[in-house]
C-alpha cells in the first residue's frame, strides 16, 4: 500500500508540471518606452555570408564588352592554337568545359579541379579514405587516464573501535588510478599492447599491512589472427578491424584500395583536362570560321554596294538596265548583305567571348583575339589497326575501368578470407608490484621493508604472471560474409562485361571519327571546286550584264554574288569540320594531350619529404637484394601502358603488331589527285586568313 501511494504522488507531480509548462506566458511590463528596434516579424530572411576574399582583378579591371556598334580599333591578338591550349591549362585551376558552365554556377563543388586528386589523397571519411588515412590504421596509439576518488560507507557490523557495541563501522576509502597503454597493429593483423596500471588505496579497514598502498601492474599482450582476418594481403586490402562502425566497413578500406581510388581520381582529372583541351580547339576553329564568315559577308556587301552604285548611275543617266526596279532590287540586296555583315561580326564577338572564358581570360583587355593558324589542308591518313590499339591502351575510360576491376579482384580475395571462422592466438605476460609507497628503496627482511616501494617490487620481478590460449568464434552458416563475397563476385563479373562493352563502343567511336574525317575531307575538296566555279560565275554574269547581252539580267548577277559567298562559307565550314574531326579522333584515340605537348605530373614535394626520399634512396642503394621477399598483394600497377596487344595477332601475316607509338599520321597529299573534267582549271591553293 505504501508503494502504491508513492506512485500516485509521483503521477500527480508529473501532471502538474506538464500543465504548468503548457500554460500561456504572463504579460510582462517594463518601465519606460522602447522603439522595438530588435523586433522581427519573420523567423528567416535572406542574408549574405561575410566572406573575406577579394574579387579577382581580372573581373574588377576588365573593360566593357565589345558590341556591334563599337567603332574603336582594338589591338588584334594573333593567337596560335598551341598558345591557346597552354593558356587554358595555365589559367584554369577549375577545369572549364563547355558542358559544365551552368554546373560551375549552380554546384561548383562538383566541377573538376586541380585539387581533386589531393582531396582524394587526403580523404579520411568512411568510404573515401586516402592512402595516409588507411596507413593510420597501423600507427601506434597511446592512451592514458588518471582518476582519484573518495568513498565513505557504513558497514552493517559493529565497529571494533567503538566503546560500546551500539555504533556502526564507517569504512573510509581514498582511491586513485593511473592507466597508460601503448598499442600497435601490425601488417599481418597482429595487435600488441603494453599496459601499465597503478592503483592507490587508502583506507581505515582493520587488519591491513599498510593503511595506504600502491598496486602496480605492467602487462604485455599480443593477439594474432590465425584464420579469418589473418595475413598481410588481407590487412592491406581490407584494413584491420576496428571498433564501432569500423567493424562493418567491408573489405574496401585498406591501403591497396585507397591507392587504387587515388589512381581513379587521377584518371578522372586527366579526362576533364582532355575535355577542356578539346573544347579549346573546337572554339579556336569556330572563331576561325566566324572570321571567314565575316570576310565572305564583307566581300558580298562590297560587291552588292558596287552593283547598286552602278545601277543607280545608269538610272540617273537613263542608260540601259538602269530602271527603278533594278535600283530597288540592288538596294535591297545591299542592305541584306550589310545585315549579314553585322550578324557575322556579332558572331565573332560572341565566339571570342566564349573562347576567352574557356581560356580563363577577362572579358575585354583592350585586345581582340584572332586565330593565327590555318586549318590542316592535307589529307590525314590514320591506320585502322594502330589507331584502335592506341585507343584500347590509352583511353582513360578503359584505364579507369581496369582499376575498378583490380580493386574488385583484391576485394574478392579479402572477402574469401573472412568466409572462415575466427581463430586468434592470445598471449600475455605481466609483472606485478606492491608497496606502501610508489617509489623508494626496498630491502629483504620484514614484509614492511620488502614492500616499501611498488616500483621496487616490480623491478625485482618476483611477482609475475602469464597466459596463453586460443579464441574461436564463427557465425553458423556464414550468411553475411557469403553474401558479401557473392556481391563482390557479381560486381566483378559486371565490371568485366562492362569493360568488354566499352572496348566495343570505343571501336565504333574510332570508326565514326575516321568516317567523319573522310567525309569532311571529301566535301572540302568538292566545296573548293564549287567555290572556284562560283567565282567564275560571278565574273561571267557580271561581264555579260555590263555588256548588255540579252537574258543577262541584274537578278542573275545578284544571285551569282550570293552563291559565291555561300560557296566560300560552305568550303571553310567543311574545312573547319575536317580539323575538328581530326581533333575528335585524337581525343578518342587517347593522344590529344600528347599532341598538344601537355603532360600531367605531381607537384614538387616539400623540403622535408625530399630529404626523406634522398635518405631512403641512399638506404636502398647500399642495401643487399632480398630476392626471397615478396609483396602482398602482388604488384598491380605499371608506369606505362602495354605497348601492344594480342588482339590483332596475325593481322600482319605473322609480323608483330605495328607499334602504337609510330602510326602514319598526317601525310600531305594534293587536294585533288584524280584527273579533272575537260575545261576545269586546277584548284588554286587555299587562301591565307
Amino acid at each position: 500500500m505504501r508503494w502504491r501511494r508513492s506512485i500516485r504522488w509521483i503521477n500527480a507531480l508529473l501532471i502538474s508540471a506538464s500543465l504548468v509548462g503548457c500554460r500561456n506566458s504572463k504579460p510582462v511590463s517594463y518601465l519606460g518606452e522602447a522603439d522595438l528596434q530588435h523586433y522581427r516579424d519573420k523567423t528567416t530572411a535572406i542574408e549574405y555570408s561575410n566572406v573575406e576574399q577579394p574579387t579577382s582583378e581580372d573581373v574588377v579591371n576588365t573593360l566593357r564588352p565589345h558590341t556591334v556598334r563599337d567603332r574603336g580599333r582594338d589591338e588584334v591578338w594573333e593567337m596560335s592554337l598551341m598558345h591557346a591550349v597552354h593558356l587554358a591549362v595555365q589559367n584554369n585551376k577549375i577545369i572549364r568545359t563547355r558542358a559544365n558552365n551552368q554546373v560551375l554556377l549552380q554546384t561548383p563543388g562538383t566541377v573538376p579541379s586541380v585539387y581533386d586528386t589531393a582531396l582524394r589523397e587526403t580523404g579520411y571519411l568512411f568510404g573515401s579514405r586516402g592512402v595516409e588515412a588507411a596507413l593510420a590504421d597501423f600507427d601506434a596509439t597511446f592512451t592514458t587516464a588518471l582518476t582519484v576518488g573518495k568513498n565513505n560507507t557504513v558497514s552493517n557490523s559493529l565497529s571494533p573501535f567503538a566503546a560500546s557495541p551500539t555504533g556502526g563501522f564507517v569504512l573510509d576509502q581514498d582511491t586513485g588510478a593511473f592507466t597508460s597503454s601503448l598499442g600497435k597493429t601490425f601488417a599481418n593483423g597482429g595487435q600488441v599492447s603494453l599496459n601499465n596500471n597503478i592503483n592507490y588505496l587508502g583506507t581505515n579497514q582493520p587488519s591491513l599491512m599498510f593503511p595506504s598502498s600502491y598496486t602496480n601492474i605492467s602487462q604485455l599482450t599480443y593477439v594474432q589472427p590465425l584464420w579469418a582476418g589473418a595475413g598481410v594481403e588481407y590487412n592491406r586490402i581490407a584494413a584491420p578491424p576496428r571498433n564501432g562502425l569500423g567493424g562493418v566497413t567491408g573489405v574496401s578500406q585498406g591501403v591497396a584500395i585507397a591507392r587504387i581510388n587515388t589512381d581513379i581520381s587521377i584518371a578522372d582529372f586527366e579526362n576533364a583536362v582532355i575535355t577542356m583541351v578539346k573544347d579549346v580547339e573546337d572554339l579556336y576553329w569556330e572563331l576561325y570560321l566566324a572570321y571567314r564568315q565575316f570576310d565572305a559577308d564583307s566581300a558580298q556587301r562590297e560587291s552588292t554596294l558596287r552593283t547598286w552604285r552602278e545601277v543607280k548611275a545608269k538610272m540617273d543617266v537613263g542608260a540601259t538596265g538602269g530602271n527603278a526596279s533594278n535600283e530597288a532590287q540592288a538596294r535591297e540586296t545591299y542592305f541584306d548583305a550589310r545585315a549579314n555583315v553585322e550578324n557575322s561580326w556579332a558572331g565573332i564577338l560572341s565566339t571570342e567571348n566564349a573562347f576567352r572564358k574557356q581560356l580563363g581570360l577577362p572579358v575585354n583587355d583592350g585586345k581582340i583575339i584572332r586565330p593565327a593558324d590555318n586549318p590542316v589542308e592535307g589529307e590525314f591518313v590514320a591506320q585502322w589497326e594502330s589507331t584502335l590499339i592506341d585507343a584500347l591502351t590509352r583511353r582513360l575510360e578503359l584505364r579507369k575501368q581496369k582499376w575498378q576491376i583490380k580493386s574488385l579482384e583484391l576485394q574478392r580475395k579479402a572477402a574469401e578470407n573472412v568466409v572462415n571462422p575466427s581463430l586468434n592466438f592470445v598471449g600475455g605476460y605481466q609483472l606485478n608490484g606492491f608497496g606502501n609507497d610508489l617509489f623508494g628503496p626496498t630491502s629483504s627482511g620484514s614484509p614492511q621493508s620488502l614492500y616499501s616501494s611498488a616500483y621496487g617490487s616490480l623491478a625485482a620481478a618476483s611477482q609475475s604472471g602469464w597466459n596463453t590460449g586460443l579464441q574461436f568464434s564463427m557465425p553458423i552458416g556464414f550468411r553475411a560474409t557469403r553474401s558479401q563475397l557473392r556481391n563482390i563476385e557479381l560486381q566483378l563479373i559486371k565490371a568485366r562485361v562492362a569493360l568488354t562493352a566499352q572496348e566495343l563502343d570505343i571501336s565504333h567511336e574510332i570508326a565514326d571519327s575516321l568516317q567523319k574525317i573522310d567525309v569532311a575531307y571529301m566535301t572540302a575538296r568538292t566545296y573548293l571546286d564549287r567555290k572556284i566555279a562560283s567565282e567564275r560565275r560571278v565574273q561571267a554574269t557580271t561581264a555579260e550584264y555590263e555588256a548588255g547581252i540579252q537574258n543577262a539580267t541584274l537578278d542573275l548577277v545578284l544571285r551569282a554574288q550570293a552563291s559565291n559567298a555561300a560557296a566560300e562559307i560552305l568550303y571553310y565550314t567543311s574545312l573547319v569540320n575536317y580539323n575538328k574531326a581530326i581533333t575528335e579522333l585524337h581525343q578518342r584515340r587517347g593522344t590529344l594531350l600528347e599532341n598538344d605537348g601537355i603532360q600531367l605530373s605531381e607537384g614538387e614535394w616539400n623540403a622535408a619529404a625530399q630529404q626523406e626520399a634522398v635518405r631512403r634512396a641512399w638506404a636502398r642503394s647500399f642495401a643487399c637484394p632480398a630476392n626471397h621477399l615478396t609483396t602482398e598483394p602482388d604488384e598491380f600497377a605499371s608506369p606505362m601502358a602495354y605497348p601492344k596487344t594480342d588482339i590483332f595477332q596475325g593481322a600482319y601475316e605473322g609480323q608483330d603488331v605495328v607499334p602504337a607509338a609510330a602510326p602514319p599520321e598526317a601525310t600531305p597529299r594534293p587536294v585533288h589527285d584524280e584527273p579533272l573534267p575537260d575545261g576545269v582549271a586546277t584548284p588554286k591553293s587555299y587562301d591565307e586568313p
